[in-house]
């Protein structure tokens, strides 16, 4: 809780001590009345001084040590000491715990009501230290777990009897009104998290001994801190989720999907659901989609030569596009900045997709429909109907459906699709594997693009390196010759350690020109194909990536990862 009297107090300090002047004081002080925030954070967020030089001048001032809760040691003693709903109503670390005097980190060591109040409840002596308040909340969310306050808060109101739990029996009442609202609140809280982390994927997966939750950011999986009495409401949080996607709650047996429509912080999220049975309860899968995000065409990675083979060959009046790769390669990503470079009020542009993952202004989106019957192969028929010039399929999974879209690109239409295949060549394989004519798809297809996300090296602690032996073998190998500097991640707070932050994507786009489709009515192995293009001027994944590797993006060992070290001849 804020206290306008002690932030008044520090605003004079601030002033004396030439961090502020007086005008910014007054504004901070109004911006302070509609906000939970601590004076502290005001003044930064305003940007009229850094939090660590208001920090430091309190310290002093106040007599009280400054405390970097990154790098400290938390005592496990301590934090059993303080519940968790008693730390977030405060905001307030436990520190150590040693002769009945209890450490504690404070945002504001000038409310002396808090420090009396902990002192009083958990009868202890208080030693303020103080840090600052992103912090507090971070030390928070790392060692109680996100939304440990609410599930501490449900204890506390109802006990949970464990031997209950250990038989399987577990607690079901959603019918206690503060007992659901507290899961309401917990769901809330996990997906801020998310939300704030840039995840876009939320895994809740039941074990024996617990309940793990993941976060996929930038394309890896990292578990996420959640308090252990967590797996006490797990069938609580599961029923939650499946109301909010209108899924049946009293159905434990098989899988069920569903969507979502929520918005956090004015932003608005689409939630994709899936629930499946597991041998120790139904585990939960969200991924999370901004149905008005997508990137333009030239801001996904593609090289400057790649970017113009892209643009002429997607403003061509017929013929079929492919985008091949793994699922997560930023597939439909590619599509959509596509169709949105050519979308005008002259072109009609149908697309049919499972699901529709981001809304384009102007453009016809059919949603697959498996309970309805409403397949690709049922909704290309009737897109045809609607006059289209341009159509895009979320995906050609069988012969009927590739036969549709070939047969459409042969009659004057633009096709769009994806292919699930390890580089551009293998698309054709793929195609003739579904036992469809090879000179139809010779004159059909105009280009293949293969496509990986890699990470890249986080700004905030990149620094050189020196390359390897290997690496070097690799990249001289791979065509690259001249001075080699290769950068990496250091690992830092903004990163998450990792040394890298954000995900750009590498490409090998295959254009279809004449001595490429003399090769697919011979049935030629796709190898052969893409030899072929790499001796017409094609650059592979690898050389893609490798290339940002020497530009600084990203670094060998992730280019590696994520290409698996495919063949770069």
């Amino acid at each position: 809780m804020k206290n306008i009297g002690n932030a008044e107090y520090l605003c004079k300090m601030f002033v004396s001590e030439g961090l502020i002047n007086k005008e910014q004081s007054a504004v901070a002080l109004e911006e302070l009345t509609k906000t939970y925030k601590f004076i502290t954070t005001v003044l930064k967020e305003l940007h009229y001084a850094h939090e660590q030089d208001l920090l430091a001048v309190m310290s002093s001032r106040l007599n009280i040590p400054r405390l970097a809760l990154k790098d400290t040691i938390i005592n496990s003693e301590a934090l059993e000491i303080v519940p968790a709903r008693f730390a977030n109503h405060y905001k307030v670390v436990p520190i150590s715990f040693k002769d009945n005097t209890l450490t504690i980190a404070v945002i504001d060591p000038l409310d002396i009501h808090t420090l009396d109040d902990l002192s009083a409840q958990l009868n202890v002596e208080i030693c303020p230290v103080l840090a600052s308040e992103p912090e507090i909340e971070e030390a928070m969310r790392k060692y109680y777990g996100v939304g440990a306050d609410t599930l501490d808060k449900m204890i506390s109101q109802k006990p949970i009897d464990k031997e209950q739990k250990a038989k399987g029996e577990e607690v079901q009442d959603v019918s206690v009104a503060d007992e659901t609202t507290s899961i309401i609140t917990f769901v809330n809280q996990l997906l801020k998290e998310a939300v704030k982390e840039k995840a876009t994927d939320i895994h809740l997966e039941p074990f024996e001994h617990g309940l793990r939750a993941r976060f996929r950011v930038d394309g890896i999986l990292y578990d996420i801190s959640l308090p252990q009495s967590i797996e006490y409401f797990h069938s609580l949080v599961v029923s939650r989720i499946k109301i909010m996607a209108s899924l049946d709650i009293a159905e434990r047996r098989v899988p069920q999907d569903g969507r979502i429509k929520i918005k956090v912080e004015g932003q608005d999220l689409d939630l994709r659901i899936s629930i499946i049975p597991t041998r120790f309860g139904e585990a939960v899968h969200i991924r999370i989609l901004s149905p008005y995000f997508f990137l333009g065409l030239e801001n996904l990675g593609f090289s400057n030569e790649n970017l113009v083979h892209t643009e002429q060959v997607i403003r061509r009046p017929h013929g079929i596009i492919l985008v091949t790769g793994p699922t997560g390669s930023g597939k439909s990503t590619t599509l959509y900045a596509c169709l949105a470079r050519i979308n005008s009020d002259e072109v009609k542009i149908v697309t049919i997709e499972d699901p529709v993952e981001y809304q384009l202004k102007g453009v016809m989106q059919i949603q697959v429909s498996p309970r309805t019957g409403l397949s690709f192969a049922q909704g290309l028929r009737h897109m045809l109907r609607h006059d289209p010039d341009v159509m895009m399929i979320g995906e050609i999974r069988d012969h009927e459906t590739a036969e549709i879209a070939v047969r459409a690109a042969l009659t004057g239409h633009l096709v769009f699709s994806t292919l699930h295949t390890n580089d551009a060549a293998g698309a054709v394989a793929r195609l003739i594997d579904m036992d469809f004519e090879p000179f139809l798809l010779a004159s059909s297809l105009e280009c293949l693009i293969a496509q990986r996300l890699v990470r890249l090296i986080c700004p905030s602690c990149k620094q050189s390196i020196t390359p390897s032996q290997e690496h070097i073998d690799k990249l001289r190998d791979a065509g690259f010759t001249g001075g080699i500097v290769l950068y990496k991640g250091k690992g830092c707070k903004e990163c998450r350690f990792t040394g890298y932050k954000g995900r750009t994507g590498i490409y090998e786009v295959l254009r279809v020109t004449e001595p490429i489709r003399e090769l697919i009515p011979k049935r030629a192995p796709s190898q052969q194909i893409k030899d072929k293009a790499v001796s017409l001027g094609m650059h592979t994944l690898c050389q893609d990536g490798f290339r940002k590797v020497l530009m600084g993006l990203t670094t060998m060992e992730e280019v590696l990862r994520v290409t698996q070290e495919e063949d770069m001849a």
